[in-house]
């Protein structure tokens, strides 16, 4: 990866990153005198062109599309914009804040996949090993011929080979999922029970039949969840304390949690739907910010697929990481070489259908294949994903980058707000 010295300062740089304010920003935060915070000249940006970042997001907000945003661009060691706007309670009157607390969702599936392939660095497995090496309800698994997940209609085939670690990775295992196929039966199968465990949950997600055979496909899927799991048999810990003990604590990421034993002091942000007037949002539950991050009664099950909270500041870290190849403030996770191998696309000429074409799948994120065809700002080999509830972040090694947008509205489909932010965050390159 280019720039592993200018990299590393990045990594410096993010320590407090909650704390700064950059000149763009709304919201006041006294800066950490020793940190380094990005003029953005100095980085090769252009401050004019970052500050169109703030407008483009405060008419999402004034549009009522959104309820707030936090947004934060860091490049070659430095952070150039940290801002928060709109609100994180609309009703409640309570102005956005840069360490406010966000539901993010898939955006927990690369930090699985990372625990994951910490255990690989040990020695614990092999790609290429199935998963019921590890789960033994995975062997002899059959494929429904019409993606029907209760097998009642057209025919169950023999798997023609059994899905491996890799291809849980990559969503390439076949698992049935609520995007297509039998939807309904499967929701109705996977919906958490009072006395589920993540091995309960997975012994059900392995009596369904597949949608199709391994590797033959990429079906977005709960198979980052499976992928959990093989961290829990593998290290004998559960995947929460597998993330605390070798990722948040190393990592200074205090804020980032599968439950919370309240709202983090008013910081959890409420969460939004789009209403029936022109997509307004509206609260998604009166008690949004008593949801079953706080207030489930069974704390035991840990959806490494999309079960995290996380703030700006805690997720920023996370990246900063991966960009510097594997290592943050003298702390390693990975290797450069396996973060290399984490970040190649693992999916060739495979579609990816919810990405879109240009882009491929890596051990963990999407990846872009071609820029071109993507019509994507970002770098080819630029690695990203985002969550149910709007967020994303992606890591631009070659321009030497981390961008994250948070914001809390579900669902977002009839909004641009990813792709504007990444235009805008790319357009204010200048060198």
């Amino acid at each position: 990866m280019a720039g592993q010295n200018h990299i590393r300062d990045m990594a410096r740089s993010v320590l407090t990153v909650m704390l700064l304010a950059a000149a763009t920003g709304i919201t006041t935060a006294k800066p950490d005198p020793g940190i380094p915070i990005g003029s953005a000249r100095s980085v090769g940006m252009s401050a004019e062109r970052l500050g169109r970042i703030g407008p483009a997001m405060q008419r999402y907000i004034d549009d009522e599309l959104v309820p707030g945003t936090v947004t934060l661009v860091a490049r070659r060691g430095k952070v150039v914009h940290f801002e928060a706007r709109g609100s994180m309670d609309v009703e409640g009157k309570k102005p956005m804040r840069k360490d406010a607390v966000f539901r993010i969702a898939s955006m927990t599936k690369p930090i699985t996949s990372v625990a994951l392939m910490i255990l690989w660095e040990e020695g614990k497995f092999q790609l290429r090993d199935p998963v019921s090496k590890f789960i033994p309800e995975f062997a002899n698994q059959k494929v429904s011929t019409t993606a029907d997940a209760s097998g009642n209609t057209g025919e169950l085939v023999d798997a023609k080979r059994e899905a491996t670690i890799r291809d849980m990775l990559t969503h390439t295992a076949g698992l049935a999922n609520s995007y297509i196929g039998n939807g309904e039966y499967y929701r109705e199968q996977m919906q958490r029970r009072p006395d589920d465990t993540l091995a309960k949950l997975m012994t059900r997600l392995a009596a369904l039949p597949l949608n199709y055979q391994p590797g033959e496909a990429w079906q977005y899927s709960t198979a980052t969840t499976v992928v959990g799991r093989l961290v829990e048999v593998m290290s004998g810990q559960t995947l929460a304390e597998f993330m605390q003990e070798r990722i948040f604590r190393p990592l200074k990421m205090p804020d980032t949690h599968f439950y919370l034993a309240d709202d983090k002091g008013g910081r959890l942000t409420s969460q939004y739907t789009p209403g029936e007037d022109s997509n307004k949002i509206v609260l998604q539950d009166p008690g949004s910010n008593e949801s079953r991050w706080v207030t489930a009664e069974n704390k035991s099950v840990f959806s490494g697929s999309g079960g995290l909270v996380s703030t700006p500041h805690d997720y920023m870290r996370f990246q900063s990481a991966m960009l510097n190849c594997g290592e943050l403030d003298g702390v390693r996770l990975l290797s450069p070489s396996t973060l290399s191998l984490m970040m190649a696309n693992h999916t060739d000429d495979i579609p990816i259908w919810l990405a879109g074409p240009g882009m491929g799948f890596g051990l963990g994120w999407g990846v872009v294949v071609d820029r071109g065809r993507a019509a994507t700002p970002l770098s080819e080999g630029s690695v990203y994903w985002g969550g149910a509830y709007c967020t994303i972040s992606w890591i631009d090694p070659e321009q030497e980058l981390v961008g994250i947008l948070m914001t809390q509205v579900r669902p977002y489909g009839h909004i641009n707000i990813r792709q504007d932010f990444q235009v805008l965050v790319h357009q204010a390159i200048i060198d």
